[in-house]
């Protein structure tokens, strides 16, 4: 049996202050937990973003491409974007996908394309993955908003290593 209990109103602390400023920069990243702390450390330290807009989906940056069967969704999710970017005034959007590293080990490729592409391996998905990023690079998400995308993949070691795509 399992120990769960009921958050209660007595649990809850208070936080900081509220931000009334939006970010101006939005991350969408896969929900896969095992990247999280190391996508936001990537952002802080290496590109020097303090703050963002969060889409975090199964498949990262892959959800908003259309490749495979997954048309309506993509469509779907460049419309949340769409609207973050309008509402929230993005001028930054900041997309990853991630897998493997060349050697790396085949359970780091992304579950979502796993789902989407079930037979196929691990070089095959970072290719499509790569076909992917091209499509939104060339879609875009609106005017005026510069797309930056890097591929997030795990090492034979088991280290984690940014790249930036080059497409």
């Amino acid at each position: 049996m399992t120990d769960s209990r009921r958050l209660e109103a007595s649990d809850c602390q208070d936080g900081g202050p509220w931000n009334d400023r939006q970010p101006g920069a939005l991350v969408i990243a896969c929900s896969d937990g095992r990247f999280g702390d190391e996508v936001d450390d990537f952002l802080h330290r290496r590109l020097g973003v303090p703050c963002y807009d969060r889409l975090y989906v199964p498949g990262g940056a892959g959800a908003l491409a259309s490749s495979g069967s997954e048309f309506l969704r993509a469509q779907r999710y460049r419309s949340e974007c769409r609207f973050l970017i309008d509402a929230h005034g993005i001028k930054r959007v900041i997309l990853f996908f991630h897998g493997p590293a060349e050697d790396g080990p085949a359970e780091a490729v992304c579950g979502d394309y796993n789902r989407r592409l079930p037979t196929s391996t691990p070089s095959a998905v970072r290719r499509q993955q790569e076909r992917d990023a091209r499509q939104i690079l060339r879609d875009g998400l609106g005017d005026n908003v510069i797309l930056e995308i890097y591929f997030c993949e795990v090492t034979k070691d088991r280290l984690l290593r940014f790249k930036a795509i080059d497409v």
